[in-house]
C-alpha cells in the first residue's frame, strides 16, 4: 500500500476529505434525532477515515416514510414519461462522474477500481434502461368476448418502497433497486449497508442534482434492527426489498407476513462452474479465477464450487493454482489483482471456513492464509484461497463463505456434474466450460438456478435480463431487466364497455 505516515490517503489519491453526512429526508440533509453517528473507514486502512454518517432511530425512519408517503401522490401523478426523463439526467450525472464515484467506493468497499467502476457502469445502465421504460411501461390489450367492449391491463406503483441494501454491490444493487421503483411511481426510502453509507449518498446526490422532486428518494443510514425493522413495519411502507443473507431474509419474509406486505428477497449463493473433460482448460482457470476471486469473493455469484471432470482435474487444478498464487492482493487504488475484505469480522469468517475445509479432510492448495505483515495491518486481507479434493456434502462445498476461497470438487461426467451442482439449497448462478454445444444445453436445462452461463464464470449479469435465483436464494421475484418492475407494480385489469346495455361475460353468449 502506497500510503505514506505524513500524507493523508484522501490527499493521495484525490479522494473527499472525512466529514459527517446527514440523512437525505424529504429533500434536506439531516442529523438524526439520536444525536449520535458512527464512524466509515477504509477496509484497506483503518487509519482512513472517509466520514461519520447518522446513527439513526426509529424517529428518524418514520420521518422518512412520512416524506416519501406525502411525495407519492404528486410523484404517481407525473406523466411515466416524465419519471423516466428525471432518471435519464441521473444517469448522465452518473456517467459523468463515473470515475471520481468509482473511486470513493472503492476506498470505501474495498474491491479494485476496474471493479468499481463496474459497479457505478451497473448503476449507469440500469437507469438507461429504466428511463426508456418511462415510455414503455406497457400491459396488455385482449379482445373481449362481448361485443363492443375494450380490455386492458395497466401498471400500478404500491406506494413507498422500502430498500434495505448490502455493501459488496453498494451503488449497483441500490440503483437496481431504485431505478424501476421510481419510474414506476414509487417513493423510496433506502437503508444502505452501514458498511458502504457514502455509495448511496453519491446516489442520492445525483438524483438530487437531476431534479428528482423532494421526498421521493429519502436516505436514513444506520442499523438493521435502529432503521431496518421500522422500515419494514412501518404501515405505510408498502414494499419492501431486500439483498443480504438467507437467515436475515427469513426473518424480514416473517415481519413481513401478518399484513401481507409485497416483498423481494435476493439472498445467498453457491455457485458452481463445471469444467468438462472436453473444455479448453485455460479459458476454464481464466473464469475460475475471475468468478472465485472477483470482490474478494464477496459476491452472492461467486464461484465457489468448481466441479471439474477427472480427466482434466489434475491439470485444472495445477495451473489455477499457480495463477492464484500470483495474484496480488492490496489497496484497489493500487496496482493489485484483489482487494480486502470488508470487516474483520469477515475475515474471521473466512478463516473459521478454512480451518473446517482443512479439518474435513480437503487439501488447501493455495493460501489459507490472513494477511497481517506491514503491508496489510491495518486493513482485513486474506489470502485468496484453493481447496482441492473437496467432497460435495462437505461444509466448505455447501455452505456460503463470502470470501476468497473455493473448492474444486471432481466428478465424473456431465451427468455427476449436474447432479452435484444442484445438490446445495441455493439456485443463483452456474456455469459450464464446455465445446460440445449439446452437452451446454443439457446443462442449462438441467441446472435450477437463476443464471446459467456457457463458457463463462457465474458472475457477469447484463442490467437488461432478469436477476435472481431458486430455493432459497429467494422468494421467486427478479430484479434489474423488466422484470424489476413486476416488484414495484400492482396489474390493474380494465373493462370499457360502449354497447350502452347490461352485457354479462361469461352469461351472455350470441349465436355466431
Amino acid at each position: 500500500m502506497s500510503a505514506t505516515a505524513t500524507t493523508p490517503l484522501h490527499e493521495q489519491y484525490s479522494l473527499r476529505a472525512p466529514r459527517e453526512y446527514g440523512n437525505y429526508i424529504d429533500g434536506e440533509w439531516v442529523k438524526s434525532s439520536s444525536g449520535q453517528t458512527f464512524e466509515n473507514r477504509n477496509p484497506a486502512n483503518s487509519d482512513d477515515l472517509i466520514g461519520t454518517f447518522q446513527e439513526s432511530n426509529s424517529d428518524d425512519t418514520a420521518q422518512a416514510v412520512d416524506a416519501a408517503q406525502r411525495a407519492f401522490e404528486g410523484w404517481r401523478l407525473t406523466p411515466a414519461p416524465k419519471r423516466g426523463e428525471l432518471i435519464y439526467r441521473a444517469a448522465e450525472i452518473l456517467k459523468r462522474d463515473k470515475e471520481k464515484i468509482a473511486r470513493e467506493m472503492t476506498r470505501e468497499m474495498g474491491k479494485v477500481l476496474d471493479e468499481t467502476k463496474g459497479d457505478v457502469q451497473e448503476a449507469i445502465d440500469l437507469a438507461y434502461l429504466m428511463a426508456g421504460e418511462g415510455r414503455r411501461l406497457h400491459g396488455v390489450t385482449t379482445p373481449s368476448e362481448l361485443p363492443n367492449k375494450f380490455n386492458m391491463c395497466v401498471r400500478m406503483p404500491l406506494g413507498v418502497a422500502g430498500l434495505i441494501t448490502p455493501w459488496n454491490f453498494p451503488i449497483a444493487i441500490p440503483a437496481w433497486k431504485s431505478m424501476p421503483a421510481l419510474v414506476a411511481g414509487n417513493t423510496i426510502v433506502i437503508k444502505p449497508a452501514s458498511l458502504t453509507p457514502l455509495s448511496v449518498v453519491m446516489l442520492a446526490e445525483a438524483l438530487a442534482e437531476a431534479g428528482l422532486p423532494k421526498g421521493v428518494f429519502n436516505v436514513v443510514t444506520g442499523g438493521g434492527r435502529e432503521v431496518g425493522e421500522p422500515l419494514i413495519k412501518n404501515p405505510h411502507t408498502k414494499v419492501i426489498s431486500f439483498t443480504g443473507s438467507t437467515e436475515v431474509g427469513r426473518d424480514i419474509s416473517i415481519a413481513c407476513a401478518p399484513t401481507f406486505k409485497r416483498l423481494h428477497l435476493e439472498m445467498g449463493g453457491k455457485n458452481v462452474i463445471m469444467v468438462m473433460d472436453d473444455a479448453d482448460v485455460d479459458l476454464a482457470v481464466d473464469g475460475a479465477l475471475w468468478g472465485a476471486f472477483g470482490t474478494a469473493g464477496q459476491r452472492c455469484t461467486a464461484a465457489s464450487r468448481l466441479v471439474v471432470h477427472k480427466k482434466v482435474y489434475q491439470q485444472f487444478v495445477d495451473k489455477l493454482v499457480g495463477r492464484t498464487k500470483k495474484l496480488k492482493v492490496g489497496f484497489g487504488l493500487d496496482r493489485v489483482d484483489m482487494g480486502p475484505n470488508i470487516s474483520a469480522g469477515q475475515v474471521e469468517t473466512v478463516k473459521k471456513y478454512v480451518k473446517i475445509g482443512r479439518d474435513e479432510g480437503a487439501t488447501c492448495v493455495a493460501g489459507g492464509n490472513e494477511l497481517r505483515d506491514d503491508a496489510y495491518a491495518k486493513g482485513h486481507f486474506h489470502e485468496p484461497t484453493v481447496f482441492a479434493d473437496v467432497k460435495p456434502d462437505m461444509r466448505i462445498a455447501q455452505e456460503e463463505i463470502f470470501g476468497p476461497v473455493t473448492a474444486v470438487i471432481p466428478c465424473e461426467d456431465l451427468e455427476d456434474a449436474i447432479r452435484i451442482g444442484n445438490g446445495v439449497r441455493y439456485g443463483l448462478s452456474s456455469s459450464i466450460y464446455t465445446r460440445d454445444v449439446n452437452k451446454a444445453f443439457v446443462a442449462m436445462r438441467d441446472m435450477y438456478t437463476g443464471i446459467f452461463y456457457v463458457n463463462a464464470p457465474t458472475i457477469g449479469a447484463e442490467t437488461h435480463l432478469p436477476f435472481g435465483g431458486t430455493k432459497e436464494t429467494g422468494n421467486g421475484h427478479r430484479e434489474a431487466g423488466v422484470a424489476g418492475i413486476d416488484v414495484f407494480t400492482e396489474w390493474k385489469s380494465c373493462y370499457i364497455d360502449y354497447s350502452g346495455s347490461l352485457q354479462r361475460a361469461q352469461i351472455d353468449t350470441e349465436e355466431i
